[in-house]
């Protein structure tokens, strides 16, 4: 049997009759082997029998399924059911009429009628049976015999229809029902089909892991880029370690970390179920290639590269115009006074460019990281004094929160510079209060530490949020505009971090990296 039945007929309507043909058999065999202990055929016993037995056997004739092919599917549907009404009207006009219980079994034969015939053919046989029952009773007034009264065969006349019509309309209603239901599932199916195409081919690896730690699903990509040929089945843990640390930070924004075999720069971003911890359901992970990320922003930074430098000609022509004039006048003036304010002119726009020119110089310096696990307790002591020249009351504006045995891996020139800028930054817009200006480090369970950088002061204003990290953007008159953003790219040569973090209170910068090299 397929899914669109046995001769053309669907499965749904195909089961229904090969049901309904069923409960023919058994009451074709009821009537020959328990009729007479049930008192049919009382009036007429040889009709009775004679019909009994040809009901039984057409019943099996038309219930063979070669027969709906060679007769067509209605055709058989409305001789079976013709036969149905014909033989219990004459077994009830040979039982005793009404009483013999025939017209509760036609109204359950109607009720099948329902269920497996098409247009208003049920009607059909309604009246039919109707006309069977109210003829019966005629004759059984015309000869003599013990009628029923009419208002009552009425009553069950009209529950004739009535049936016929509610099974009728059920019918349609459990049709239009399991059509939709195979609609929907064929969307469903088309819609699965795509998601796990979709999955199987992305870019992002993506990892299914159930509360046991274990992998229930992982598309192929995520076995590539940990360097697998498959996931299922497997602890997460025993893939990579560092996994045991990452799998249960739910809501994570995502760390970078290097994972895997092949020890590649990852992207690891949690995501847990409805119950909303990993202990109570299973947890999605997705890993995204940050190497090729990286291979991709350095390829739109070299070119933007070139803009960078026309850029760094438009500000430099400027402050070498001022430095060309004060010259020029320096030449002619003769009085100290003038000449002193144009030497500081000519010191201050040189000053500027030097500044220029050395960050640029830095940025051309951030593919030569060479990672070093540099203590910060006595690294930031050292920077922070030569930011105290002033005496202790400057240093006093200071304070480190820095546990002796903490390190970061970074070039120790470029964690110079970063953290030259941030605490210049820093000291810039704080109130000059002792401890203004905070310096604290916050290890991680996974082998990285975070570098804070607090001060007291008004903090950034939403407007110059979005353009923080870009080069040339400042808001101080003197300013080159490019710490920031040459503090960024040399925290990512280092595989490092450096963000704004939001809250109260003044500017805080946060800088990332691991322990270790």
């Amino acid at each position: 049997m397929t899914g669109s039945g046995i001769a053309g007929i669907d499965l749904p309507r195909w089961r229904s009759l090969r049901y309904f043909n069923i409960f023919r058999l058994v009451l074709a065999g009821l009537f020959i082997v328990a009729g007479p202990q049930l008192n049919l055929g009382a009036d007429y016993p040889t009709a009775y029998l004679a019909t009994a037995w040809a009901y039984l056997g057409l019943v099996l004739t038309f219930g063979f399924p070669d027969l709906f092919e060679r007769l067509g599917v209605e055709r058989v549907i409305r001789l079976q059911l013709l036969i149905d009404v014909v033989a219990l009207s004459l077994i009830m006009w040979a039982s005793g009429g009404y009483r013999s219980g025939m017209p509760v079994l036609m109204m359950i034969m109607l009720a099948g009628a329902g269920l497996v015939a098409e247009g208003r053919m049920v009607l059909f046989f309604a009246a039919l049976t109707t006309v069977a029952v109210l003829g019966d009773n005629a004759w059984r007034t015309l000869a003599g015999r013990e009628p029923v009264d009419f208002l009552q065969l009425g009553i069950v006349c009209m529950g004739f229809f009535g049936i016929a019509v509610v099974s009728r309309l059920l019918a349609l209603r459990a049709k239009a029902n399991a059509s939709l239901a195979a609609e929907r599932g064929e969307e469903l199916a088309k819609q699965q089909s795509v998601n796990e195409r979709i999955i199987r081919d992305m870019q992002d690896g993506v990892i299914v892991l159930g509360a046991d730690g274990r992998v229930r699903q992982a598309n192929p990509r995520a076995a590539a880029l940990l360097g697998l040929s498959a996931l299922e089945g497997l602890l997460l843990a025993d893939v990579d370690p560092a996994f045991a640390g990452i799998a249960v930070e739910c809501g994570d924004d995502g760390r970078l970390m290097r994972l895997g075999l092949p020890a590649r720069l990852l992207r690891c971003r949690v995501v847990c179920g409805e119950l909303g911890t990993p202990a109570e359901g299973d947890t999605l992970i997705y890993l995204t290639d940050f190497e090729e990320i990286q291979r991709k922003l350095q390829q739109l930074k070299l070119a933007a590269l070139g803009r960078l430098t026309a850029s760094m000609a438009h500000e430099i022509r400027n402050p070498l115009s001022a430095i060309t004039q004060a010259a020029e006048l320096l030449e002619d003036e003769k009085r100290t006074e003038m000449q002193a304010r144009l030497t500081r002119i000519v010191n201050d726009n040189a000053r500027r460019i030097e500044r220029m020119i050395r960050d640029v110089l830095a940025l051309g310096r951030r593919e030569q990281a060479e990672p070093e696990a540099v203590p910060l307790a006595a690294f930031i002591e050292e920077l922070i004094a030569a930011h105290s020249l002033a005496g202790e009351a400057e240093r006093a504006v200071y304070r480190i929160q820095v546990a002796p045995e903490v390190t970061l891996a970074l070039d120790r020139a470029h964690l110079h510079q970063i953290l030259d800028n941030l605490v210049a930054n820093a000291r810039r817009y704080c109130s000059g209060a002792e401890g203004a200006v905070r310096l604290y480090a916050e290890p991680f369970p996974d082998g990285r530490v975070g570098l804070h950088v607090r001060d007291d002061g008004a903090g950034v204003p939403d407007e110059v949020l979005v353009h923080l990290f870009e080069p040339f953007f400042t808001t101080h008159p003197k300013g080159t505009g490019l710490g920031l953003y040459i503090a960024r790219e040399l925290a990512e040569a280092n595989d490092a971090t450096l963000e704004l973090v939001g809250g109260e209170g003044g500017a805080h910068f946060l800088l990332i990296g691991r322990a270790r090299p």
